[in-house]
């Protein structure tokens, strides 16, 4: 069963908030545990789909050599408004069917990136080939969130600084 928790440093974010982040996002950094015990940490294009994290990513990446000795990771999706979910999950390593199931992963990058959506599957046909792309699929086990928007303290930090920045 999936477990959510509230650190105290933020107020967490509600369901609603944390499926619209999760949907709304485009990037996230993924973080795997290298040889000698510190962090791999990367920016990589998302998918939120059926309550799992799909990426691509190259099959011979750090992380892919990391997740094949373990497969714990950590997501971080957040926002320009320091509203974010901390994901604590198991990535699992899928070979199949890439091409197939590319173009939904990267439909949600799609703008960002320049692509046309229209020729999506084109687009990531060539994209796995070039890059020898392979899916991690990250399984949430924990789920950590905060808004320091909710955050009085913070709030009012920041009309302070506004009004500081103003000249007021």
């Amino acid at each position: 069963m999936l477990r959510l928790s509230y650190t105290g440093q933020a107020p967490p974010l509600t369901s609603e908030e944390i499926e619209s982040i999760l949907k709304g996002n485009r990037f996230a950094r993924i973080c795997t545990h290298n040889k000698d015990g510190t962090i791999h940490a990367m920016p990589i294009a998302y998918r939120y789909l059926n309550g799992q994290i799909l990426m691509l990513t190259h099959i011979k990446s750090r992380k892919i050599k990391n997740i094949e000795r373990n497969n714990d990771v950590t997501v971080l999706v957040d926002t320009p408004e320091l509203r974010g979910i901390l994901i604590y999950g198991t990535a699992e390593i899928d070979y199949d069917n890439i091409y197939e199931k590319a173009p939904t992963i990267l439909e949600t990058a799609a703008p960002v990136l320049g692509l046309p959506k229209e020729k999506l599957e084109r687009i990531a046909k060539a994209y796995v080939d070039t890059f020898k792309l392979v899916i991690l699929k990250i399984t949430p086990k924990h789920i950590t969130t905060f808004d320091y928007g909710k955050y009085e303290v913070w709030s009012n930090w920041r009309k302070k600084l506004s009004s500081i920045i103003d000249g007021r």
